[in-house]
């Protein structure tokens, strides 16, 4: 279990405090409006109606001993900004801010930012990936080059097995799970024999994988 300050209840700020005490987490948000603070207070640990770009409200709160400190102030970058060189000042463990322009993510991380998140960026750029390719229905970027995708599999590949296809040598990918409906069953064995209703969660490169697509 962790502490987690969460600064700015916008709806990125809410749906990670919601995510973080859900996962068993101390949650603490804090915000400058009221109305979020009540919005929010029955669905985290505590919160707090405060504006964190004043050193004696961060002060107050005892950001050190948090584990780890969420900047998610929605528009305003100059109080993000100001945030972030408080919650470093003033002994902060870890520091993730939000950003939505590679500008303000460098300013962000000089001013003492251990990560920057782009929550609209990086939903823009999954939901481009999955319309753009056919026959994909998730998408998760693991490097510029190599990613995971939830794909089907080949009508030439049904009823026979993972060995049969030859799906690494022949394709390049590796399959790491199989998935019907909500149901995932990891590390599918070289026997596993493909079937219509299932998706398939593989890794490889995007390049590999976007081909694979296209013959789907």
């Amino acid at each position: 279990m962790k502490s987690v300050l969460v600064i700015g209840m916008g709806r990125f700020g809410q749906h990670i405090a919601m995510k973080f005490e859900e996962l068993g987490n101390e949650v603490m948000a804090v915000d400058i409006s009221e109305e979020k603070i009540n919005e929010i207070l029955p669905k985290v640990t505590s919160a707090q109606i405060g504006d964190c770009t004043k050193e004696p409200v961060l002060r107050s709160i005892g950001v050190g001993n948090f584990d780890i400190c969420i900047v998610a102030v929605g528009n305003n970058f100059q109080s993000s900004l100001e945030i972030t060189l408080l919650l470093k000042e003033l002994g902060a463990q870890k520091i993730i801010a939000k950003a939505s322009r590679d500008i303000h993510a460098k300013f962000l991380m000089r001013s003492g930012a251990d990560e920057v998140i782009y929550p609209e960026k990086e939903m823009a750029e999954k939901a481009a990936v999955r319309y753009n390719a056919r026959n994909v229905f998730d998408y998760i970027e693991l490097t510029p080059e190599y990613s995971v995708f939830e794909i089907t599999p080949m009508d030439s590949w049904i009823n026979k097995t993972i060995e049969q296809v030859a799906v690494r040598t022949k394709y390049h990918i590796s399959i790491l799970a199989t998935k019907i409906g909500d149901n995932i069953r990891p590390l599918p064995k070289p026997d596993h024999v493909f079937t219509h209703e299932e998706h398939l969660i593989v890794f490889g490169r995007k390049e590999d994988v976007f081909k694979f697509t296209k013959r789907i």
